[in-house]
């Protein structure tokens, strides 16, 4: 997590804009900490989580007792924050609605030194870490010595053992800590980290257990300890981390699986208005911008749910413009929608259209002659078209650009034995680019017989192994369908 957070420091940068030097107006807001070993002057920097990001909210510098004062006149949002000194090692604190508190440590060991003196929250926080931290001590020699003795049943038992009861000594701090303070904010964190118990599977009517039945329950009951309600825990480690587990490991990672996932979360996230707008903003943006080939798809799917039925009040008038406008770009292209048509002229000058080519497999490639990128990959496709031909595999290039003389002279010198096409009339070649989302050449559409899109956006090494995939799976289905 350290090293996530460093790694990540250039970009908080980009909000230094945003930073308030403290000392302004401490009526409401008056933090000092205290390191010893932090020279005079040097700037410190007070950061939060929020999502999967770090972002600096304040920033002071360290006096000659080593003390540095963050003061506000409005409280900061609460959740876990970061203070950073120059040397970028950080440590963690509560930072609730008491904002009048100091922390006072050393640089050598901030857990360890840490004197909390106006914050319950941060003493709760830190005697837990020092407990984890003792336990830590005490478990390492175990695993170390279980792996030694793991082929040893009865040895790496009694180890595994002792190891379960460390484990279980942790469990039941945590759950004594959230009974004896329900209303801590320390309590709300331990209990968001608590994993569902799953009970007995249930007997089957063959009298066997249901095999799935620990994943479906695992699942549903994933977020039972996350109030979503509560937008703090937002500025936690843990709350984007739930999400990531749920999308990227619990659900099943195809596009109709990962938008249903998608829409639960979010209905869950409208217990409060923070929490909705991250889950909305963050799925939209992380499927938009997702480089694996088909997830386009839920990031269309939750443009339509809420941004284009105007959920999503935050964002302004030409910002859901651009987002909406994207989503309907992309629908007609997603995975499994039949390929838009287009007639173009070929090098004679005859009108061709992609659907009069008769292929079981189509390769629709957008480049441009004088493209750099291009020039490298349309031989390769030559090769390659070359072994794939007997698969019945056809080329159709559309070239972009209006210079068919040049157009013309690199498809003789190249030998592209393609469907070769281009567009002479200007409007209706900027119309094409737009229908098939072309911004930068090649780009690579696969269709089969019926000009469905198998696959896009793919290089021409892909090509090959993405028919051989998509053939075996249509024959998998015509076996199935008999």
């Amino acid at each position: 997590m350290k090293n996530a957070f460093i790694n990540q420091l250039a970009a908080f940068l980009i909000l230094f804009s945003n930073i308030s030097f403290a000392g302004t107006n401490p009526q409401n807001c008056n933090i000092k900490i205290t390191s010893k070993g932090l020279k005079e002057g040097s700037m410190c920097l007070l950061a939060c989580y929020y999502g999967d990001k770090n972002y600096i909210k304040d920033s002071a510098k360290a006096n000659a007792k080593g003390e540095v004062i963050f003061a506000a006149a409005e409280k900061y949002p609460q959740g876990i924050y970061l203070f950073v000194p120059p040397s970028k090692k950080y440590f963690d604190f509560v930072m609730d609605d008491v904002q009048n508190f100091s922390l006072e440590t050393d640089t050598v060991d901030y857990i360890k030194h840490m004197k909390v003196k106006g914050s319950d929250e941060n003493k709760f926080f830190y005697e837990y870490q020092i407990f984890m931290m003792s336990k830590q001590k005490q478990i390492e020699p175990l695993r170390e010595q279980y792996n030694l003795l793991k082929n040893n049943k009865d040895s790496a038992k009694i180890v595994s053992d002792k190891i379960a009861l460390i484990d279980k000594e942790v469990i039941d701090y945590k759950l004594s800590f959230i009974k004896n303070n329900p209303k801590s904010f320390v309590s709300k964190i331990f209990k968001a980290m608590e994993e569902p118990v799953i009970p007995e599977a249930p007997i089957l009517a063959n009298g066997k257990k249901d095999s799935t039945f620990a994943y479906r329950y695992y699942k549903t009951h994933f977020f039972d300890n996350i109030d979503f309600s509560d937008d703090r825990l937002l500025r936690t480690p843990i709350f984007q981390n739930k999400v990531k587990q749920y999308l990227d490991k619990l659900t099943p990672q195809t596009p109709d699986s990962i938008a249903l996932s998608s829409d639960i979360l979010i209905e869950k996230g409208r217990a409060n208005e923070e929490v909705f707008k991250y889950l909305v903003n963050w799925i939209t943006y992380n499927y938009e911008s997702s480089k694996i080939m088909g997830m386009d798809a839920v990031f269309v799917h939750i443009v339509e749910q809420y941004h284009a039925k105007q959920q999503t009040t935050w964002i302004d008038s030409t910002q859901l413009y651009k987002v909406v406008n994207r989503a309907y770009t992309l629908k007609p292209l997603l995975i499994g929608k039949k390929a838009p048509a287009i007639t173009m002229q070929d090098t004679l000058g005859k009108e061709t259209s992609l659907y009069d080519l008769k292929a079981k497999y189509t390769v629709l490639i957008f480049w441009d002659h004088g493209c750099g990128h291009c020039k490298k990959e349309m031989p390769k496709l030559v090769e390659l078209h070359k072994k794939l031909k007997e698969k019945g595999v056809h080329v159709f290039a559309v070239e972009t650009e209006d210079n068919p003389k040049e157009w013309k002279k690199f498809i003789r010198e190249n030998q592209l034995n393609f469907t070769n096409v281009y567009q002479p009339d200007q409007y209706k070649r900027a119309v094409t680019k737009k229908i098939y989302d072309i911004y930068s050449t090649p780009v690579i559409y696969l269709l089969d017989e019926n000009k469905i899109i198998r696959a896009k956006r793919i290089d021409v090494e892909q090509l090959g192994n993405l028919i051989d995939f998509t053939e075996k799976e249509r024959i998998e289905k015509e076996i199935k369908g008999k």
